[in-house]
């Protein structure tokens, strides 16, 4: 679709947001949100006709692109069918798209849960990790995010967590492995797990075993980073959780449906948990879905017993025929295959030559369509090009980087001192390189403030 410039439309559609709309994680009077026309593809324009490659994918779920004809077209026919259906009841786009995720899900979590996105997913792990196991605790990273419901947002490990700690939610962190800005003083990807996998055991330890319901961890933390955890360390979970009776829970949200190459990101590393939870690309978000997949055990303690919890929206028709469409999208389009080939062929390389070329790039980490760089200010004492959780002045580097790549035709995912690539999971080769291209310029701009 060629973009067709209709400013005073714009303008009209600004107003209104700016008069009305209260917008999340942000000062409301220091804001100035785009006014976007349209999107299709891997791309969306402005009512100036500016066109934007999204280097995004939204928040990290729009897999398949926008607009994707078949996907519109499955939720064009479930309305006219069946707009809303009541939860208590079986219906064929939510059996089918349990079907299609239980088929994906590793191991033999084979029971879905709906639940409307990922905090609410989140939420619902918890609980039943909780209810499972008669324990209270729950442990979680730093450097991890899970949503920004009450539970879900104190069981994150950033700073947004910080506004909502009630610091009554039973929650502990820990520090999960990270090589780059190791806590552990490790020099090697073995030593970093030997050495996080026994801290996690000495928290555990402290913490009292029979205290601990659970263990949930991203298993690519996303927008901490995307710290892809070295050899060992999560299988290395897997048997702290077996030995104390613990659930392991992993956060698959982001990295979920084809991000990462793989249908989940736990396929990356032959690890199974007891719950996983899902959303964002299970139908490229294009109507709200999210769940937990259970494990046979786990859905065996509500058999007899009454699960407490439940969503008026859970498995949605509009949202189930979405999935339903989107999964089969992905299977007959090799959306997976697009991204783990284009992760290694393209983005890998073009990536660690951005490296090697700009002093701002301290590292680079990812794998398929989920990709970080960790900009620093000096490469030799990996000094974060800004400050930890800097606003204002402070970040005026990261936003001057923004500001460049959005001029150069990309818009960038920019969070802290790092930069994310995660564009479509479908995003062609030729489209990879134009935005590479922009992230070239747009990091020149970010040389400046390097020492």
């Amino acid at each position: 679709m060629t973009p067709q410039p209709n400013p005073d439309a714009g303008a009209a559609v600004k107003a209104a947001d700016r008069a009305h709309v209260f917008h999340s994680w942000s000062a409301q009077d220091l804001i100035d949100p785009l006014a976007v026309a349209g999107a299709e593809g891997s791309y969306f324009w402005d009512y100036d006709g500016k066109r934007y490659l999204d280097f995004t994918s939204g928040l990290v779920y729009t897999n398949i692109g926008y607009q994707h004809p078949k996907v519109v077209a499955a939720i064009q026919e479930q309305a006219a069918r069946m707009t809303t259906f009541a939860p208590a009841f079986a219906i064929e786009a939510r059996s089918e798209a349990a079907r299609l995720i239980a088929e994906r899900t590793p191991g033999n979590l084979d029971k879905i849960f709906f639940t409307n996105g990922g905090a609410d997913a989140v939420e619902h792990a918890v609980r039943m990790a909780r209810l499972h196991t008669g324990r209270p605790k729950v442990l979680s990273a730093y450097r991890s995010y899970h949503g920004g419901t009450q539970q879900a947002v104190n069981i994150t490990g950033d700073p947004r967590r910080w506004a909502s700690d009630s610091g009554t939610q039973g929650v502990v962190h820990f520090w999960a492995p990270f090589l780059y800005r190791s806590r552990f003083y490790a020099e090697n990807e073995e030593q970093e797990t030997a050495r996080a996998l026994e801290h996690l055991e000495t928290t555990i330890a402290f913490e009292g075993p029979g205290n601990v319901a659970a263990i949930i961890l991203e298993t690519i933390p996303g927008t901490a980073g995307i710290m892809v955890p070295p050899p060992g360390y999560l299988a290395g979970v897997r048997e702290i959780c077996d030995r104390h009776g613990i659930v392991f829970i992993l956060d698959e949200v982001m990295a979920g449906f084809g991000r990462t190459g793989e249908w989940f990101a736990a396929d990356l590393f032959g690890v199974v948990p007891d719950l996983m939870t899902f959303a964002k690309g299970v139908n490229s978000g294009y109507v709200p879905l999210g769940g937990v997949a259970i494990s046979p055990e786990i859905a065996a303690t509500f058999g007899k017993r009454p699960y407490p919890g439940g969503l008026t929206y859970s498995g949605h028709p509009l949202a189930c025929a979405a999935a339903v469409a989107t999964i089969n999208v992905m299977a007959e389009e090799g959306v997976v295959e697009n991204a783990r080939r284009l992760g290694e062929t393209v983005l890998a390389p073009a990536l660690a030559d951005l490296a090697e070329r700009h002093p701002s790039v301290g590292e680079v980490r990812g794998v398929g369509m989920f990709w970080a760089l960790d900009l620093v200010k000096n490469r030799e004492t990996r000094e974060p090009l800004v400050p930890y959780n800097a606003a204002g002045e402070a970040n005026a580097p990261m936003a001057a980087f923004a500001a460049a790549a959005k001029q150069h035709g990309v818009w960038p995912f920019v969070n802290m001192n790092r930069t994310h690539v995660v564009p479509p999971c479908n995003v062609t080769e030729a489209e990879l390189k134009e935005g590479l291209a922009a992230l070239d310029a747009a990091l020149s701009v970010a040389d400046e403030h390097t020492v």
